[in-house]
């Protein structure tokens, strides 16, 4: 029997239980479940089994008082009567391996393509602290993505977060299959939350493909399954990012999408009596977006790092939305995708003017900032005579500016659609196009 073998074996046999502490449902509510004899041994965020007509349910504790806790259950509370029983779990963990890499499985750690899946060998928490602030190291080197956009213009380097800032229907999940494949990477984590349950399939088979799929581990929960469960999506695949980064992998965190994640939290956070407050999201919103986030990011020195791209719906371009604004405060970067530029047919829909990489001026030599800047500068100055451009007020000659603009615009816009073999060829291929103007 081999190491590895025995680990899991062992680690199986440590997860059993030979007793449990059993309740009782003493009410049911809309959407929660109020139990008794529980209260003084069970924490917040542990896991019960829910007994119903039609079988087990499961449950999350997320409010304790002195008489009684209350549960959320995983699923429709059809068939819960009262004084059923109820068994408490315990604390709430995973068992990540390197064996998961190529799979897809649920915020609980069970497999959704039909095969078994191995116990790795340590229990790891959902939700533990990010490594200490003193200890991590610093942003590593840029990263070649096979986007000439973000090999030149928005450089990603190891170790940065970054978000992805989009509407419905703009190119979002196209864009971060792409980055799946061709980011530079060791492993991948793939995070869907709440995603329709016929486009799982497409995104394995069609946007991320075989190669992303060799190298990736996707933790999916779809918009049908309970809030707890669509919450819990994140943390899950937080937690087997940060197992993979602690085996000294450089590991692409990509989490589609925080907003579905907040809105399960809200959902929660309503359920277990916390009042709602901006926009209807809760207090504890802004904490738990922001712990996610610094989970991720460079690590110490002895392990790896963790280079992790966050998605936000904003609905109407709302860039100052609640999620948005809490999430773009603690990101090393932010990319918008624009819904005019998707519509014309470029994809993908970066707007550039909008977006910014705070890994920039270090991640790029002299020249190259030289040319980003006068790239910038000469979308710049189109932006703002387009209008005059394309009603045919403006006069060639009157501003060398947007005359230079002008030349340069067609072949930068095209150039920031196209694929790119390395970060220096792109960049050779920027230079040729702004020599236009």
């Amino acid at each position: 029997m081999s190491d590895s073998t025995l680990a899991q074996l062992t680690a199986e046999i440590a997860a059993l239980k030979p007793s449990a502490s059993v309740g009782r449902i003493s009410a049911v509510g809309r959407g929660a479940v109020e139990l008794t004899g529980l209260s003084e041994i069970a924490a917040l965020g542990d896991q019960v089994w829910l007994g119903t007509r039609t079988g087990r349910l499961r449950g999350e504790i997320v409010h304790i008082d002195r008489e009684r806790a209350m549960a959320l259950p995983d699923g429709p509370a059809d068939g819960i009567r009262l004084g059923d029983k109820v068994t408490l779990q315990g604390g709430d963990g995973l068992f990540p391996d390197l064996s998961w890499q190529g799979r897809v499985i649920d915020p609980y750690g069970n497999p959704l393509d039909g095969r078994p899946l191995a116990r790795g060998p340590e229990l790891r928490p959902l939700r533990p602290a990010a490594p200490p602030a003193t200890q991590r190291k610093r942003l590593g080197k840029r990263l070649a993505t096979g986007l000439s956009v973000f090999d030149t213009l928005l450089p990603i380097v190891r170790g940065q977060r970054l978000g992805l800032f989009a509407g419905s229907g703009v190119g979002k999940s196209s864009l971060l299959g792409a980055l799946g494949r061709g980011l530079q990477a060791d492993r991948a984590v793939i995070a869907l939350v709440g995603e329709r349950g016929r486009e799982l399939r497409h995104f394995i088979e069609d946007v991320l493909g075989p190669e992303g799929m060799a190298r990736s581990v996707i933790v999916a929960a779809t918009s049908d399954q309970s809030a707890i469960a669509r919450r819990r999506c994140l943390w899950t695949a937080m937690a087997v990012a940060e197992h993979l980064r602690d085996e000294g992998n450089h590991v692409l965190f990509l989490a589609d999408s925080v907003t579905r994640f907040a809105e399960a939290h809200r959902e929660v956070a309503l359920a277990a009596g916390e009042p709602a407050s901006l926009r209807g999201y809760p207090p504890s919103t802004a904490h738990m977006i922001m712990s996610l986030a610094e989970r991720a990011g460079p690590g110490v020195e002895a392990v790896g790092d963790i280079t992790a791209i966050f998605s936000v719906l904003v609905a109407g371009s709302d860039m100052e939305e609640p999620v948005a604004d809490i999430l773009r405060g603690v990101l090393d970067g932010h990319v918008v995708l624009a819904r005019e530029i998707a519509e014309r047919g470029r994809f993908p829909a970066v707007d550039l003017l909008r977006s910014t990489s705070r890994s920039l001026p270090e991640a790029a030599t002299p020249e190259e900032n030289a040319l980003i800047g006068k790239a910038r500068r000469r979308l710049g100055a189109y932006d703002r005579a387009e209008l005059m451009i394309q009603s045919g007020l403006y006069t060639g000659g009157s501003d060398p500016e947007i005359d230079a603009a002008i030349k340069v615009y067609g072949p930068l816009d095209t150039f920031l659609a196209e694929e790119s073999k390395a970060p220096e060829a792109a960049f050779a291929r920027l230079k040729g196009v702004l020599a236009r103007g």
